[in-house]
């Protein structure tokens, strides 16, 4: 197995398009192309699927990756501790759920950093399992997972089970987020029958192993909305909710500053009842650096300023 094929496909899961990870290596379409075939043919999977909207991982693909990312990241560990000269990299690597509070919290944590020496931050959107493997498997020292409260008894279980350290940073009640041009925003009270009429934008990727995505997927939504677009990536909420102003979202408190931006507006309801915890994980032999426990002190100021 070539080593420099490990890199090529890494950069096209990255860049979704055969044409642009070629031009991001430097190299020839054809010649990524060749290599990519040469290294499914020897592994006898199939890496990637070919789309007209461009390449995708298979689930073969994926597993694969997992493995290459491990091991490339060995092979530049390596070639850092043996190349003179080079300062030492400090690094920080945290998974968390799509959060207003936490994302507030990273660009703090940022701004505080100086600017003196080698650094590396990968901060990462992706649900409860995904968190959690990507400590497992995948090499990142922190994690944050959200839960429905009523599923406390199982995460405690299983992240003892996977001997974890937990730490919950936050518990709350999904709030009411609409744009301040919304036909309900001037009601004193809001409710379930108030909201059926109108659209809800809904992050989906709610994930709870005891029972099916689709069981999932209808305890996270009100029967009496009919109305739904669901979408993966946060800042495309924002944009719908300001831009279509009979949406709405639940979500964790935002920050000021975002509702501004959007020209939002943020509902406690009485009739959302369900609570929801965010909680700190991490190996527990692994003793978080510095930075880590900068970031950490910083998501701590943000739940303070943004949670009730």
């Amino acid at each position: 197995m070539n080593i420099l094929h490990l890199r090529y496909a890494v950069e096209i899961e990255k860049a979704h398009s055969l044409s642009k990870a070629a031009n991001n290596l430097y190299i020839a379409q054809p010649n990524l192309s060749r290599a990519i075939k040469e290294l499914e043919d020897s592994l006898g999977i199939s890496i990637f699927s070919r789309t007209p909207k461009g390449m995708f991982v298979t689930v073969d693909g994926e597993r694969f990756l997992m493995h290459a990312k491990q091991i490339l990241k060995t092979i530049d560990d390596v070639e850092d501790i043996y190349t003179k000269g080079k300062k030492s990299k400090e690094t920080l690597s945290v998974s968390t759920p799509p959060s207003a509070y936490i994302a507030h919290a990273f660009a703090e944590f940022v701004k505080l950093i100086g600017d003196d020496k080698p650094i590396e931050l990968l901060y990462k959107e992706t649900n409860a399992m995904s968190a959690i493997n990507n400590i497992l498997h995948m090499d990142y020292k922190l994690g944050v997972i959200r839960y429905a409260e009523k599923y406390d008894q199982y995460y405690k279980e299983l992240l003892d089970d996977k001997e974890l350290f937990q730490e919950t940073i936050a518990s709350f009640a999904y709030i009411l987020v609409m744009s301040n041009e919304h036909p309900l925003v001037g009601n004193k009270e809001i409710t379930l029958d108030d909201l059926a009429p109108y659209t809800e934008i809904a992050h989906e990727d709610p994930y709870v192993p005891t029972i099916s995505t689709l069981s999932t997927h209808k305890e996270e939504r009100h029967a009496l909305c009919d109305k739904r677009i669901i979408v993966y990536e946060r800042a495309t909420q924002f944009d719908l909710l300001g831009m279509v102003p009979h949406s709405f979202m639940w979500a964790s408190p935002l920050p000021g500053e975002i509702l501004l931006r959007y020209n939002l507006v943020q509902r406690d309801c009485a009739f959302n009842l369900r609570r929801y915890k965010d909680v700190l994980i991490y190996r527990s032999d692994y003793h978080p650096s510095e930075l880590d426990k900068l970031f950490i002190s910083e998501m701590d100021k943000a739940k303070r300023q943004f949670i009730k």
